[in-house]
């Protein structure tokens, strides 16, 4: 359950993610449930420095250390808000550090983010199922999901970029809880409630329903055709409705027809909107800029159109927007 506070009119910005098909972790959801190992608890030898016992305003850890038996439990949380996992062992040197940076940042976020430190020589099979190659690796899970996030190490500024596009891929999947109290932070103020059909457009999200949520927008643009953020909303929701079906090998099939027929419309609007979704805005955008500047007639216009939707889907003020701007403006000129 949201919070008044954290139920989004879902931003300009934001980057809608296809949660299906991404990796198998349903093997590691059977195991036992109990209940998340707080920060503060001694660490093994050589492992990075336990929590320091930061807790949220329900006096809940934003620090786990991920054990077969908690997973399952933030695989659970993660429909509520993202959980941040670091991969770490103790024989890799930047480990700990990073570990550490983590804790810091995510505590920073109060309560909007949860990180899980995972020792990968205890629960190899966690490595195995996100596919790790080289620890430490940073992945976060979205509704029982993973989502890469970068291996090795990073600066500050880099990965409070990254977790802001984090919160903001969440958002657009209906995930905006916050661990705490159950409401605001105590020193902020209360969001207003979100207009009707906005409201009614963020519950058919919750709900999973995203055509029900592309008319709760459209109806709300009739009533008030200058509603940005009804219109980002429709764009978003169109995008997801058009992912949701789609599993692994689909998604395989459609990357290889769009790289055997560079003119196949519906390919590269396919591949344009994974692109999107999975963060490589710039490729995704490119894509139709390319497609449109190598056709004419009907299929320009509807290439045109959807590269119009997914500016709104990714926000008009993102400067990766601005550049397929002037490059869209070059094939059309």
């Amino acid at each position: 359950m949201t919070s008044p506070a954290s139920r989004p009119v879902p931003p300009a910005a934001a980057n809608p993610l296809n949660l299906r098909g991404a990796v198998d972790l349903s093997s590691l959801k059977q195991r036992p449930v109990a209940p998340p190992a707080a920060s503060g608890t001694a660490g093994t030898p050589g492992s990075p420095a336990a929590g320091n016992g930061d807790e949220d305003h329900a006096g809940r850890p934003l620090r786990v250390d991920i054990t077969e038996a908690n997973f399952q439990e933030l695989v659970e949380l993660s429909a509520q808000v993202p959980v941040v996992v670091a991969l770490w062992a103790a024989y890799s040197p930047g480990s700990a550090e990073l570990v550490d940076v983590l804790e810091r940042i995510v505590d920073s976020y109060d309560g909007r983010l949860v990180l899980g430190a995972a020792d990968v020589e205890v629960f190899p099979q966690l490595a195995q199922a996100f596919q790790v190659q080289a620890v430490p690796t940073a992945v976060a899970l979205v509704k029982g999901q993973p989502v890469p996030l970068f291996q090795g190490g990073a600066e500050e500024p880099q990965v409070r970029s990254l977790f802001d596009e984090l919160l903001k891929v969440a958002s657009a999947n209906g995930v905006t809880g916050r661990i705490g109290a159950g409401g605001p932070a105590a020193d902020g103020p209360e969001a207003p409630p979100l207009p009707p059909l906005h409201q009614k457009a963020f519950d058919a999200i919750e709900a999973g329903d995203y055509a029900a949520a592309a008319d709760a927008y459209r109806q709300a643009l009739l009533e008030m055709p200058a509603d940005a953020e009804a219109k980002a909303g429709l764009a978003q929701v169109e995008l997801m409705g058009r992912l949701q079906p789609l599993s692994a090998a689909d998604t395989d099939a459609l990357r290889q027809l769009a790289a055997d027929e560079p003119d196949n419309l519906e390919a590269q609007l396919g591949v344009a909107d994974l692109d999107v979704a999975g963060g490589h805005v710039e490729d995704g955008l490119g894509r139709i800029v390319a497609f449109i500047g190598r056709n004419f007639g009907p299929e320009r216009e509807t290439a045109r159109v959807r590269l119009l939707e997914l500016f709104d889907v990714v926000g008009a003020t993102d400067d990766r927007v601005a550049k397929a701007r002037q490059n869209l403006a070059r094939v059309l000129f």
